[in-house]
């Protein structure tokens, strides 16, 4: 006997649409079914009622649908397009994170409006939501207006994390907006593309106004000047890579990409993490997908590079969000190749030579960098007639030249550790001191550091009195103490006390 797997519809519609959970993948959906309708020009509205309810309305003037194609839109896993972006009809199921989905489209004379109504209540309530549909002849041209009303996504869609500056990075780095097809393919077509935000989420300007063109900053090769290598820049034009699998099958790797100093990938229209979205990425239909920085090799910083290689053999998950076929021989194919590649970019002269002058300018950098500081700190010290330490590494300082000028007392540090506790061991005429080295007594109470293990402060002035004096009076971690500024020392415990010498040089050092 045969049976058939089943599948409960419900829970695939709500699975699908789940796996969409930041809302801006709202605008990248919108702009591949866009892009794959033929659009010239797609308009998205994104608005909040006064009750914070949330509309998106994207309208396009693409070939749009008719009632087949509209099936394809509102069904799972029905997608009437072959090899085209949105090709496993995935992506419009977030439209079902909603209240109300309607569609109004005309293609061929023929003007089709569809409604669904509480689409995502009813997956809820374990009910598939139905839509209605009307048709009738029209004069009017194609196109496409899709409203969404009520929309949610993720922990819950608020628009006002939203900003023209977040959205229209996000479209050149995450959506066809920021696509690189057009060095490649005769079949590219350029789709301007708007943004629109309601004043209530963001009117600090007016609407993002672009197109489907990721364009590197400008070449500049070998720019004057003596600090200058941030600015450098080459672009590595466009290459398509062929690669052989085992079954006989040829896959082609499109890379295109540039290397730049900071001020030139600056001006690259990155999302999240600056510094950490640049690289080698992989893309598939030219939408970059994961970075595979093992290309440039541990030699290289991934930072000075810049580049996308599309393949087509890239298979996505549903959010295309990762690549999925990574354990298969295509994968393994495109990325020997890409390796092959990427080594030859970075054996190429200029790019060594970049990196000499980057270098050698940072250590300039440094350098120039180093003399400020220290005629900084000259000038302080000038000004204050003295020294005046910032750190406990200088009052380590004011300690050695303390002791060189005949203290009373042999100091010198044996031990010296930044970041412990009891940072200092210091070599008396005593023997040996675990010590505490402050530049203001006062500093180490703030931290309420235990004094256990501490024989001594070495600080270069007491600071603030009058907090040491409010510690005395509420105790210090469960014990008494006092400060003795009469006779630099600090009484401390009630069951066994101890007496902790302070040593303040500010006095004793000129």
């Amino acid at each position: 006997m045969h049976k058939t797997p089943q599948v409960n519809e419900v829970n695939e519609f709500i699975e699908i649409a789940s796996d969409f959970e930041d809302p801006l993948e709202v605008i990248r959906e919108a702009l591949s079914n866009s892009y794959d309708a033929n659009t010239t020009q797609v308009d998205i509205n994104i608005e909040q009622d006064e009750e914070g309810r949330n509309t998106l309305i994207i309208e396009d003037d693409g070939q749009g649908m008719d009632e087949s194609d509209l099936s394809s839109f509102f069904d799972l896993g029905n997608s009437n397009k072959d090899d085209a972006i949105g090709y496993k009809g995935h992506g419009t199921k977030i439209y079902y994170k909603s209240d109300k989905i309607r569609v109004e489209t005309v293609k061929d004379g023929t003007r089709t409006d569809s409604v669904m109504d509480q689409p995502w209540a009813k997956l809820n309530n374990r009910e598939l939501p139905t839509y209605s549909i009307e048709t009738a002849d029209v004069d009017e041209p194609s196109g496409t207006r899709i409203e969404v009303h009520g929309f949610r996504a993720g922990q819950g869609f608020d628009p006002k994390q939203l900003t023209y500056n977040k959205i229209e990075h996000y479209i050149k780095w995450k959506t066809i907006g920021g696509s690189t097809a057009w060095h490649f393919n005769d079949d590219f077509h350029e789709m301007d593309i708007s943004v629109e935000l309601s004043s209530t989420i963001d009117d600090t300007r007016g609407l993002i106004d672009t197109d489907n063109r990721l364009k590197f900053p400008a070449e500049n090769l070998d720019p004057d000047g003596e600090l200058v290598a941030e600015e450098m820049c080459k672009h590595y034009p466009p290459r398509e890579l062929t690669v052989t699998l085992d079954d006989g099958r040829e896959l082609t790797v499109e890379v295109v990409g540039m290397v730049g100093g900071k001020e030139a990938r600056n001006k690259l229209p990155t999302y999240g993490k600056h510094s950490a979205q640049f690289g080698i990425w992989l893309a598939k239909d030219h939408i970059k997908v994961e970075r595979y920085n093992d290309a440039i090799g541990a030699d290289n910083e991934f930072f000075h590079f810049f580049f996308i290689a599309n393949c087509q053999g890239l298979e996505l998950s549903a959010n295309r969000e990762k690549i999925r076929n990574k354990s298969g021989d295509a994968y393994q194919a495109i990325t020997d190749e890409l390796d092959r590649y990427m080594t030859k970019v970075c054996q190429d002269s200029w790019y060594q030579n970049y990196i000499e002058r980057r270098k050698l300018e940072d250590k300039k950098r440094s350098i120039q960098s180093q003399e400020s500081s220290l005629q900084e700190r000259l000038e302080r010290t000038q000004k204050q007639e003295g020294l005046s330490p910032s750190n406990s590494a200088e009052v380590i300082a004011a300690l050695e030249r303390y002791s060189a000028n005949g203290a009373p007392e042999n100091i010198q540090i044996a031990d010296f550790q930044m970041d412990n506790e009891v940072n200092a061991i210091l070599a008396t005429d005593d023997g040996f001191d675990n010590a505490s080295l402050q530049v203001k007594l006062s500093d180490f109470f703030e931290e309420e550091t235990p004094l256990t293990n501490i024989d001594q402060f070495v600080c270069w002035k007491l600071g603030d009195l009058d907090a040491l004096t409010r510690i005395e009076r509420s105790s210090y971690m469960g014990e008494s103490i006092r400060f003795d500024f009469q006779n630099n020392n600090i009484q401390y415990g009630d069951t066994d006390p101890k007496t902790i010498p302070v040593l303040e040089l500010k006095d004793k050092v000129s």
